[in-house]
């Protein structure tokens, strides 16, 4: 079952992108100038790669080292020729299935029928806008989307086959591609602590040298990355806190950046976009389509509604994947722009893993009437929504 599951994922993303080479290849252009031994590129980039930076006689990409570090051995695979190009919705199809994975290691913890465990696991991956972004398959949806399978295997690491320096690669890959994950460093260090003190023998408090050697042993790799990144930051823009979205060419001018990068005064667009943005109604076939600038997420994944239902088997683990939700979604409403050109709220794929704890939580062994038809609902709006912006021109930027 594990191998169907993950080959059907496989498929469903790989073929809903005609376009099998990506043209929005950030991260991996700078991979392959790593090879060479730079840090950015010398000739300027094609047109339609604006968020190059240009900078001292170099162009730099705004991504964060870690997106960049993810691509290494792609660009190492072309240097060696075995592969040419940017196999971008190979990659998204790889990512996806790197999620079912680690969803379905993951569901073992809960011991609920097939039926339940399935559902929950195609859940956000067929059923939520993960699918249309991802499926994308630009540097930004890729760096998403290894975010969230990072985060999948960080909880997997700690929740179920406890190991914490697996967990730390996780968690690194995790807030390498997406920098605001790092908000959850806390969260997971409870985790870790809670889950320790279940494994002793007595079920008591763990040694405290044996916590602190747990602590340790999580923070190797992210201590080592976030060290890394400041010192990138530092040789491309002479700061260490610079990542140089503020210098991409003409982006302080955009409306939505008025107040700068991030300001709360983004909030209130943000949540509008992310909650009540309906879909654009139109006189003709295809008669409704999503606006191509966001909307609601709960519209486009009905079976959202079932996070707020009651009860949990471990309370305090849904109150901290609540808790994990809360502070990045005030992250992503500081962001001045509410993702661009998306199916519902792009931005909105890094709390996945964590609607995905409460769900099993909340969720009884059996799978109910009301959910199924939520269910097949999520996923027939998501294939639609997929089949508009990846193989129509309905929905136009």
């Amino acid at each position: 079952m594990p191998f169907l599951l993950v080959a059907g994922v496989f498929l469903a993303y790989y073929l809903a992108n005609p376009r099998t080479d990506g043209a929005y290849d950030y991260t991996s252009r700078i991979a392959s100038a790593f090879l060479q031994g730079r840090l950015g590129e010398t000739e300027p980039p094609p047109s339609w790669l604006s968020e190059m930076v240009p900078y001292a006689g170099r162009y730099y990409s705004v991504f964060p080292l870690g997106s960049i570090v993810t691509m290494l051995p792609l660009a190492a695979l072309k240097r060696l020729n075995v592969i040419s190009g940017f196999p971008g919705v190979a990659l998204a199809a790889l990512t996806a299935s790197a999620c079912a994975l680690f969803m379905w290691l993951l569901s073992k913890k809960y011991h609920d029928l097939l039926s339940r465990r399935l559902v929950l696991i195609l859940f956000p991956l067929l059923g939520t806008w993960m699918w249309t972004n991802l499926a994308f398959a630009g540097a930004w949806h890729l760096a998403l989307g290894i975010a969230v399978a990072a985060q999948f295997g960080a909880l997997y690491f700690t929740l179920c086959r406890f190991n914490p320096l697996a967990a730390g690669i996780c968690f690194a890959l995790a807030f390498g591609n997406r920098t605001e994950v790092l908000l959850l460093a806390p969260l997971f260090y409870y985790l870790l602590y809670r889950e320790g003190r279940n494994r002793t023998r007595d079920g008591g408090l763990p040694p405290p040298w044996t916590w602190w050697r747990t602590a340790l042993t999580f923070s190797i790799f992210p201590f080592v990355l976030g060290v890394a990144t400041l010192a990138y930051n530092y040789a491309r823009f002479d700061s260490p806190l610079d990542f140089g979205y503020a210098r991409i060419p003409g982006v302080l001018q955009e409306p939505w950046y008025r107040h700068g990068i991030f300001s709360l005064r983004a909030i209130p667009g943000n949540a509008r976009e992310m909650l009540l943005v309906p879909w654009r109604r139109l006189p003709r076939f295809p008669y409704l389509v999503p606006t191509g600038f966001g909307g609601s997420i709960f519209l486009s994944s009905p079976y959202l509604f079932f996070l707020f239902r009651r009860g949990a088997r471990d309370p305090t683990l849904k109150r901290l994947a609540w808790a994990a939700i809360a502070g990045l979604t005030f992250v992503l409403w500081c962001h001045g722009n509410a993702g661009g050109w998306q199916f519902s709220y792009r931005y909105a794929m890094v709390l996945l893993p964590w609607m995905f704890l409460i769900l099993q939580e909340n969720s009884p062994p059996r799978v109910t009437w009301a959910e199924l038809a939520l269910f097949g609902g999520s996923v027939a709006l998501n294939a639609y929504g997929t089949w508009l912006f990846l193989r129509t021109s309905y929905v136009q930027p």
